[in-house]
């Protein structure tokens, strides 16, 4: 756990999806978010279930230890090839584990999303995002993208047909220069491709405010830019992290709650 934020009224740039109630995220990683791949994990009070669709396909993590620690705990595994397992987290997302010593300082290699039409979808992140194209396989209907050689990236896959967002759709985030966030936004209008949220500052209680613009790619998928330098401040690792989240599940309680009242949490 690398911080924990909670907040009492809807992001209004949709950061917990298109929900208006009160909400937490928790960062979580193998490591600080300036030189790692993190996962924003956000709870609306009061949501108890989503409704996945075919958008996001999985992480994929090189690590043995993973592997391991999913057969000691007697986690569910499936080989789907050799010396890679399926793992399901409780939610339904897909988790890939690859049975290999991890060599490199973050485990997790890539972030696998469903495209309706690969070339379309490797256009838009290749051609306008600036994406460096990896791999690209036609015959399996799968391109492997990434900013840098030493990150995660990014695997567009073909689903053979309309991408569906459900009801628990996140964005893809990634910082950059602040100075360069009008020029995408500029970029982006020019090429008459959506922007979900033009420029706007976001505020989190008690730190820094950052600037973020959001799109969206042929498929739907957001994809926020966020500036790096309040970014840097705002996501430094809070010491106190796992406490603040430990203390946030005590007092929510909702299950108890909803069961003492014979009621069930909202489905989505």
């Amino acid at each position: 756990v690398l911080r924990h934020e909670e907040f009492e009224e809807g992001c209004k740039a949709s950061c917990n999806g298109p929900y208006d109630g009160k909400w937490s995220k928790t960062m979580v990683g193998y490591g600080p978010e300036d030189n790692h791949f993190v996962a924003e994990l956000t709870y609306n009070y009061g949501i108890g279930e989503y409704r996945l669709g075919n958008d996001f396909l999985g992480i994929t993590l090189v690590s043995s230890q993973a592997v391991s620690n999913a057969k000691k705990m007697g986690w569910p595994l499936k080989e789907v090839t050799s010396g890679v397992f399926e793992a399901e987290a409780p939610g339904g997302y897909k988790f890939y584990l690859e049975d290999k010593e991890q060599l490199k300082q973050d485990p997790v290699w890539k972030v696998t999303l469903g495209v309706s039409n690969l070339q379309r979808s490797v256009s838009y992140w290749s051609g306008l995002l600036g994406m460096k194209i990896y791999e690209k396989d036609e015959e399996k209907q799968r391109a492997l993208l990434g900013y840098a050689d030493n990150q995660c990236k990014l695997e567009l896959k073909a689903v053979g047909g309309a991408v569906d967002h459900g009801t628990a759709f996140g964005r893809i985030a990634f910082s950059c220069a602040k100075d360069e966030l009008p020029s995408i936004e500029a970029l982006m209008k020019k090429e008459n491709q959506k922007i979900l949220t033009p420029l706007v500052s976001l505020d989190t209680p008690g730190k820094a405010t950052v600037q973020v613009v959001i799109l969206a790619d042929p498929d739907g998928h957001e994809i926020c830019f966020v500036g790096d330098e309040a970014f840097r401040e705002l996501s430094q690792v809070d010491p106190n992290g796992d406490k603040l989240l430990d203390d946030a599940m005590a007092a929510d309680n909702s299950d108890k709650w909803f069961a003492e009242h014979n009621r069930k949490k909202v489905s989505a």
